[in-house]
C-alpha cells in the first residue's frame, strides 16, 4: 500500500483547513504505516504556479504548511513529507506524460472550465495542464492509493486514463510501466463555514479575521471570536431537523460535533434547549483543549527555518529515491537515450 496526496501552500491555516483536510492525512499516515505501507504527502508548490502569485509569499505559505502539518501530528518518521519543487521527477514525467494525456480530456475537466471562465485565452498553460501533472504526482510513486474529495474525483479518472493508455501504448500487459492508484475517499470531511456567515465557507480571503479560527489564534482570542460568531436568538433545537434553516447555529453544532467525535444528533440531545449563552462557553473551551496543543506546538515551529528546511529536504531525498526507478522506466518505454 502506497498513498500519495497534495496540498497546496495557500497562506493562514485555519480551523475549516485542520477538520477539512490535514486531519485525514494524519490518519492516513497512521493507517498506511499500520499496514506496512507507505504514505507521501507533498506540498504543491509547482501547482502555485498556475495562477498568479507572489515569490515572497509563496515561500513563506509553504514553510507555514509544513509546521501545520507536522504541529497537527503529522509525523516524518513515519510519512514521507516533501514539496515538489525539491522533487524535479514530477515536471520532468509531466512532460512525458504529455505525449499520452489529450486535449479534449483537458478541456473536459470542470475545474479548467471553473477557473479559467469566459477568459480562456488569457489563462496560462499551466492552468490548462495542470491535471497532467498531478497525474505525474501519483504515477510516479506507482502510488495504490489517492485520497480524493467530491472536486478532485475527476482528475484521479484523468490520472487512472493516462496511465492506462501510457501502458497500451508503450508497455505490456506483463510488464505495465505504471500502476493505476485507486481512490480513498476519506469519511465525510468536516465543512466548516464562517463565523459571520453560515452560508460561506471559512477561508482565509475573507477580510474579517473574526471569520475564522487561525490555528495561531491563542486561547483567549478564539473565546472571543466563539463569543461574537453570529448566531440567531433562538434556543438549540433538540432534533438535527431544527437546524435546517438555521445555518450559523448549525455551523457552530458541526465544528462541536467534529472536535468531539459527535454526530450533530448527539451534540443536540445534550445541549438541545439551551441558548447560546451557555453553548458558545463550551464549544470555546472545547476548541481551546483541541487546538491549544497544536498552537503550540505550530507557534514554536513556524519561525525555525532550519528545523522546517531539513524536514523538507530529507522527505525529498526519500521521494526522489522512491520516484527513480518509475522515472528511468518511462524513459526506457519511450524509446529516449539516456546514459
Amino acid at each position: 500500500m502506497r498513498v500519495v496526496s497534495g496540498i497546496q501552500p495557500t497562506g493562514k491555516p485555519h480551523l475549516g483547513n485542520y477538520l477539512g483536510a490535514i486531519r485525514n492525512y494524519v490518519a492516513l499516515q497512521d493507517d498506511a504505516h499500520a499496514a506496512g505501507g507507505e504514505c507521501l504527502i507533498f506540498i504543491a508548490d509547482l501547482h502555485a504556479l498556475s495562477m498568479p502569485h507572489n515569490p515572497a509569499e509563496l515561500r513563506s505559505s509553504t514553510l507555514e504548511l509544513v509546521a501545520t502539518l507536522v504541529a497537527c501530528g503529522l509525523d516524518p518518521d513515519k510519512a514521507i513529507l516533501f514539496n515538489q519543487a525539491q522533487v524535479p521527477q514530477h515536471p520532468e514525467l509531466q512532460w512525458l506524460l504529455n505525449g499520452t494525456a489529450r486535449m479534449g480530456w483537458l478541456n473536459r475537466m470542470t475545474q479548467w472550465k471553473d477557473k479559467a471562465g469566459k477568459n480562456r485565452e488569457g489563462q496560462s498553460v499551466a492552468l490548462f495542464t495542470y491535471p497532467v501533472l498531478q497525474a505525474a504526482d501519483v504515477l510516479l510513486y506507482q502510488a495504490t492509493h489517492v485520497p480524493v474529495g467530491e472536486d478532485q474525483k475527476q482528475h484521479l479518472e484523468l490520472a487512472r486514463d493516462i496511465a492506462q493508455k501510457f501502458n497500451n501504448d508503450f508497455g505490456t500487459e506483463d510488464a505495465p510501466i505504471f500502476t493505476l492508484p485507486d481512490p480513498i475517499i476519506p469519511k465525510e470531511a468536516a465543512r466548516i463555514m464562517s463565523l459571520r456567515d453560515g452560508s460561506a465557507k471559512m477561508s482565509k480571503s475573507d477580510p474579517s479575521d473574526m471569520s475564522r479560527i487561525n490555528l495561531s489564534d491563542d486561547a483567549d482570542t478564539m473565546a472571543q471570536k466563539v463569543k461574537k460568531a453570529k448566531t440567531d436568538p433562538e434556543p438549540l433545537p433538540s432534533e438535527e431537523a431544527g437546524l435546517a434553516d438555521r445555518p450559523e447555529a448549525r455551523n457552530l453544532v458541526g465544528i462541536y460535533g467534529a472536535l468531539a467525535g459527535q454526530s450533530a444528533a448527539d451534540v443536540l440531545r445534550e445541549y438541545g434547549g439551551q441558548g447560546f449563552g451557555a453553548f458558545k462557553p463550551a464549544l470555546a473551551d472545547l476548541l481551546v483543549a483541541k487546538l491549544g496543543p497544536i498552537r503550540d506546538r505550530f507557534v514554536a515551529l513556524k519561525d525555525d527555518h532550519e528545523t522546517l528546511d531539513a524536514i523538507l529536504a530529507r522527505g525529498a531525498a526519500k521521494a526522489r529515491e522512491r520516484g527513480a526507478p518509475t522515472l528511468t522506466a518511462a524513459y526506457k518505454a519511450l524509446g529516449l537515450v539516456r546514459h
